[in-house]
């Protein structure tokens, strides 16, 4: 327990428009084995995610998934904090980005909102951005016009070189509504804590709407 099988089954059938898992070296959040499993369930979008070692490349390129987002984490990192260099590991992720575009998948990059490596992630091909937004969330109930306003124009930059743009961490009920105001051009949102946290509340099949009526509903 959970069986992570029948939760993505469920998200599913409770109006979840795509399902990512984040297999770390030590699987601590999810097994390698899951994704495997989750595979033959998922009919909406698959998105996998994470440092694209050579294990985790090899997982991703016989799974197949729609999406494969890129986050530079290391090894005994707790959580995601922070986006990629895409300056200095240019030729990394050239090189990483091509073989999935070789295989069909669409690639994504995590990403502050410095629009130098924005700019970057698309000089390495990458066909969108997820921008980290801890920063947005930690600021924003102190002041949320400021809190957003780097986001907005990192979101611009990446839209303006034809990236679509993604976004993920920390963001919640409270804060998700304002963020999509402000970048309603975004095109997916990844949500993990915050929804698990909030179904201990409203049950999953609520919470689960809640979430996008704060994208639809904005």
């Amino acid at each position: 327990m959970p069986d992570v099988k029948l939760a993505a089954i469920k998200c599913q059938q409770f109006g979840a428009d795509g399902i990512t898992v984040h297999p770390r070296p030590d699987e601590r959040h999810i097994r390698f084995s899951d994704v495997y499993d989750l595979k033959e369930v998922i009919t909406t979008e698959f998105n996998i995610e994470g440092n694209p070692t050579d294990a985790l490349m090899s997982l991703i390129l016989e799974i197949l998934p729609d999406q494969a987002t890129l986050v530079p984490d290391a090894h005994d990192a707790i959580t995601s904090n922070a986006g990629w260099d895409t300056i200095k590991n240019q030729s990394f992720l050239k090189d990483i980005i091509a073989r999935l575009k070789n295989s069909g998948i669409r690639s994504s990059i995590f990403v502050g909102t410095d629009p130098r490596m924005i700019e970057y992630a698309a000089l390495a091909g990458a066909e969108r951005v997820e921008l980290y937004t801890e920063p947005y969330a930690s600021l924003y109930h102190e002041n949320r016009e400021v809190a957003i306003a780097p986001f907005v124009q990192a979101a611009k930059v990446a839209r303006d070189l034809n990236l679509g743009i993604n976004a993920g961490h920390d963001l919640d009920l409270y804060n998700l509504g304002f963020f999509h105001d402000n970048i309603p051009w975004i095109k997916e949102v990844s949500i993990g804590h915050a929804l698990i946290a909030d179904a201990l509340y409203f049950g999953l099949e609520n919470t689960i709407g809640l979430y996008k009526k704060e994208l639809k509903g904005h």
